[in-house]
């Protein structure tokens, strides 16, 4: 059975890479444009050049965007992990210690979660292995990528 599951591994990464990035890129949008019931749930954006709110959107939409399509995952997902750490202690933890008591279960989750990415890279379906193997084919080199597995 751990054969089986060690070999769905990079499909079920690519998969979570997916599902965290899109989740992640939905939040900017909603900030920056107003979508899916904006920042404020009323379709309201947050005003451009706002520190750190417009930072933040533009950080969810670029970076969760290039998580979702596995294009510099590593990179991105360093980037979008450091900036759901900075909201985590500076906006939530000062109101508690405690993620649900001060609402920074999402910004921790995220966190954690972009962390993991940075350390596992996209899996199967990125834009990144779809580049790998092209330029493998065309006689550079390209680096090994094994699963990790415990």
């Amino acid at each position: 059975m751990t054969g089986r599951l060690n070999s769905a591994q990079p499909y079920v990464l690519g998969l979570f890479r997916i599902v965290v990035g899109l989740l992640f890129a939905c939040h900017g949008a909603a900030s920056l444009f107003g979508l899916l019931g904006g920042a404020d749930g009323n379709g309201g954006t947050v005003e451009t050049g706002t520190w750190p709110g417009w930072y933040a959107a533009v950080i969810e939409l670029v970076g969760g965007t290039l998580v979702l399509l596995g294009l510099g995952t590593r990179a991105a997902a360093f980037i979008c992990s450091g900036a759901m750490a900075y909201a985590y202690f500076k906006v939530h933890q000062p109101t508690g210690l405690w993620p649900k008591e001060n609402s920074g279960e999402g910004a921790a989750m995220f966190c954690w979660a972009f962390l993991l990415l940075v350390f596992t890279g996209s899996g199967a379906f990125g834009l990144d292995r779809l580049f790998a193997k092209r330029s493998a084919t065309t006689g550079e080199r390209s680096p090994q990528h094994t699963p990790v597995t415990a």
